[in-house]
């Protein structure tokens, strides 16, 4: 697949734009839903987690989106 620019409201806007904001959301609720049941606080760092599961799920976006 071939990752070309998305119009977006007559901006060109560069897809890896696109899916970076969408895996903020994901990490978002993801984040809140661990938060909820207590799961951070096993976490040792929780920033350095968060930014790990971020490239995680970025990278799967991406992956997905080749295929």
């Amino acid at each position: 697949m071939s990752f070309a620019e998305v119009d977006l409201f007559g901006v060109y806007v560069a897809p890896i734009s696109l899916m970076m904001a969408a895996a903020w959301v994901v990490l978002f609720a993801l984040r809140r839903a661990a938060d909820r049941f207590g799961l951070l606080h096993h976490v040792w760092h929780p920033a350095l987690f968060d930014f790990a599961f971020y490239i995680i799920i970025l990278s799967s976006i991406v992956l997905i989106a080749a295929r």
